[in-house]
């Protein structure tokens, strides 16, 4: 693995997220399609210590594929982004690939984002927004409102594992299929501190999640989670409550609720990823549209 590390250049950070937090980050719930039985064979505070420790176990197993899925409603406004690609747990890293739909990018079509995904900052190609296609946008990731839980349209695997250690009032739902494999997993279901989770993580996602938890008009965040018999977090979702939805009713501001997941398979894959160089991050200005 190659991981070039490039200090920040300013001016493009503030406004950045701008078209893909506001058109991207929007939510709507599915089902979690898992088959529960066995309910009750294991303890609260097993269930518990197990899903905290998954963050632990990813690290250990080094590295994965991961698929996202981020459904927002608000304001009347329905949206899904997914994503794909992999994810380095040792060194903290991945990169993904993220579609956005047409009345997120404002537009008729718009081509996926690029994103790298690195400790407190984040890296996206093919923006838009009035950034050249040939540059990438480096955000501070620390500096977000809700610490790019949401914001970019995926959570950071990583992220997303780390939030798990402020479990609470876990349970064991019963046995279910992974999806692709079709691997037996355990479905566990509670809701998760960000203030706690924070001070539990590790130094690479503390900051992030800090800002999260200042972020976010809930700081108790309901999950969905299902492990493989090593302890493997294997799919996981979120329900996030977003205060700053920039959407109104009544002359009171909407929140947003966002559902996020995400799916880790093919664990062991090879995981290559190098950071654009100074010369190719923008520093220009961002073109935002309204909420």
């Amino acid at each position: 693995m190659v991981v070039h590390r490039h200090g920040r250049k300013g001016g493009a950070v503030a406004a950045v997220m701008g078209s893909v937090a506001v058109g991207l980050v929007a939510t709507g719930c599915s089902g979690m399609g898992a088959a529960a039985d066995d309910r009750g064979s294991v303890d609260d505070a097993t269930a518990t210590a197990v899903v905290r420790r998954a963050a632990d176990v990813l690290v250990r197993s080094g590295s994965s594929r991961a698929r996202t899925s981020m459904e927002t409603a608000t304001g009347g406004t329905r949206v899904t982004i997914r994503g794909e690609g992999a994810f380095d747990y040792a060194r903290q890293v991945g990169r993904l690939l993220v579609s956005l739909p047409r009345d997120a990018a404002g537009g008729e079509e718009h081509r996926p984002v690029t994103e790298l995904l690195t400790p407190g900052a984040l890296y996206m190609k093919d923006r838009g927004a009035g950034v050249p296609a040939d540059k990438w946008v480096r955000v501070d990731t620390t500096g977000l409102v809700d610490g790019n839980l949401v914001t970019g349209g995926a959570t950071d695997p990583m992220a997303a594992a780390e939030l798990l250690r402020g479990a609470r009032d876990v349970r064991y739902v019963g046995e279910a299929k992974a999806e692709g494999d079709g691997a037996t997993v355990r479905h566990y279901r509670g809701v998760t501190d960000i203030g706690r989770a924070a001070k539990a993580s590790s130094p690479h996602v503390r900051g992030v999640l800090a800002a999260a938890a200042k972020g976010f008009s809930e700081d108790v965040v309901p999950f969905d989670a299902y492990l493989d018999e090593q302890g493997r977090l294997r799919k996981v979702r979120h329900r996030f409550s977003f205060a700053n939805s920039g959407h109104e009713r009544g002359g009171e501001r909407v929140a947003a609720e966002v559902v996020s997941t995400t799916v880790l398979y093919g664990f062991g894959t090879d995981v290559t990823i190098e950071l654009p160089p100074e010369q190719d991050i923008y520093s220009g200005a961002i073109a935002v549209p309204e909420a």
